[in-house]
């Protein structure tokens, strides 16, 4: 008699839980790939955390307090890993709506996530979104990351005035000079006329070129 109980048990169950039957999920994990030589081996113990964590994801859901591990049904598991589950309502015979079920990992998926090590690109419901990760802080707050950019662009920008105003003022001083240098050259040039040379009047210091006296100029003292 509990035989035959167990087995009408066993094969409602296998009804219920199909590959791509109403309200079932399939999972596939990639365990070797997340952890490496680190990767531990997919048996019953893990079956049970997973079925575990599913149960919890679906007390969390209103009216769903009293879902029981034994409430989560694993089928089709293969070696790479990958099976289909669904979750049961033992009183109606009939799994629960999927949209409950895909609620229920939604909220709880980073919990899920944890149990197994892995994340949602090791650790699928292919028909279940991946839920977005929370906002990580930076490391350094935003506003020092801007204040440390206004000031290099202001240090920068005052470099760049105190060294054009340096050149500026080079150019200036360097000006006078040369005026003064070709003033000169003019002054002391010496101008020859009819094979005779002479030089220029200095207007500055009033000097008068001597080759244009006369004899008595010349003897005549002032």
């Amino acid at each position: 008699m509990l035989w035959l109980l167990f087995f009408l048990v066993n094969a409602i169950q296998a009804e219920l839980c199909q590959p791509d039957a109403e309200n079932a999920f399939k999972v596939r994990l990639s365990i070797r790939t997340a952890l490496g030589d680190k990767a531990y081996v997919w048996d019953t113990n893990e079956e049970y955390l997973f079925k575990a964590m599913v149960a919890f994801s679906m007390r969390k859901v209103p009216k769903r307090e009293k879902t029981e591990i034994s409430h989560v049904l694993l089928c089709n598991v293969t070696q790479r890993v990958s099976f289909w589950f669904v979750v049961t309502d033992p009183s109606k015979n009939h799994t629960l709506p999927a949209v409950e079920v895909q609620s229920a990992i939604r909220m709880n998926r980073n919990r899920i996530n944890n149990a197994f090590f892995l994340d949602d690109h090791t650790l699928e419901f292919l028909k279940i979104p991946s839920t977005l990760a929370p906002p990580t802080d930076p490391p350094v707050p935003i506003w020092i990351i801007v204040f440390g950019v206004v000031f290099c662009i202001v240090i920068v920008a005052t470099t760049l005035l105190v060294l054009s105003g340096i050149r500026q003022r080079r150019r200036k001083n360097k000006g006078p000079s040369e005026v003064d240098d070709t003033e000169d050259k003019c002054e002391n040039t010496i101008t020859i006329e009819n094979g005779i040379p002479c030089d220029p009047l200095d207007t500055k210091g009033g000097h008068i070129n001597d080759v244009f006296l006369t004899e008595d100029e010349r003897l005549t003292p002032l």
